[in-house]
């Protein structure tokens, strides 16, 4: 097995670990949602809350394992196996981290939510460029529009314009931080724009190409 794929259930292993670990100490209603000045808006019972995370991150793992086993351009997503891989692992990594918080704060251990979840979205931002810039086509992978599946030079010119935007996008929610309850939309509002450019991006540039 992939040394990749292994740190993953590593990761989840470690996950399940803790949640029996910490599953006595836990309060009948765990919270499970911040707001964004890192208010706590929402809870679940105590199970859920303890082990949803670690059942998401087996579940995507899998998700993750079976897509381009599926995928009819299979041959395209071994091209760029290494950063997918790449990418499993930050983002199994970020979903632990965030369980690390979650279980934190009911242990009733207090900080500002929000203040430690941004530079960890930031860093799966910058992860997210990183595969977007170096994805091939494929039919689950990447920016998908009617336009970048149907046009190699497309796809190839949205997503490496998208990397660079999530990079981007990356940094402007790092620098968030400095903007005290605003920090969140240092984050949403990159993301939404640069994710529409990119869908209108894509069709100007599939007319350049059926022009030619």
């Amino acid at each position: 097995m992939e040394k990749s794929k292994l740190a993953v259930l590593a990761i989840i292993f470690i996950s399940f670990a803790i949640g029996f670990w910490a599953y006595p100490q836990m309060p009948d209603m765990v919270a499970s949602h911040w707001g964004s000045g890192g208010e706590v808006n929402d809870y679940m019972p105590k199970f859920w809350g303890v082990f949803l995370m670690p059942i998401v991150s087996l579940a995507m793992f899998f998700l993750f394992i079976f897509i381009p086993k599926i995928d009819p351009l299979k041959a395209n997503v071994e091209k760029f196996k290494n950063y997918y891989n790449a990418f499993i692992v930050s983002i199994i990594f970020f979903l632990f981290y965030i369980y690390l918080l979650t279980i934190a704060w009911n242990l009733e251990y207090r900080f500002n939510m929000t203040y430690l979840m941004l530079p960890a979205l930031s860093a799966l931002f910058y992860a997210s460029g990183v595969l977007i810039e170096n994805t091939k086509r494929n039919w689950f992978i990447g920016i998908k529009t009617p336009w970048t599946v149907s046009n190699d030079v497309v796809w190839d010119k949205t997503h490496k314009l998208g990397g660079k935007f999530f990079k981007a996008a990356a940094l402007l929610s790092l620098a968030g931080l400095l903007f005290g309850e605003m920090a969140i939309w240092f984050t949403i509002l990159p993301v939404t724009f640069f994710s529409a450019y990119l869908i209108f991006y894509s069709y100007f540039e599939y007319q350049k190409e059926t022009k030619k």
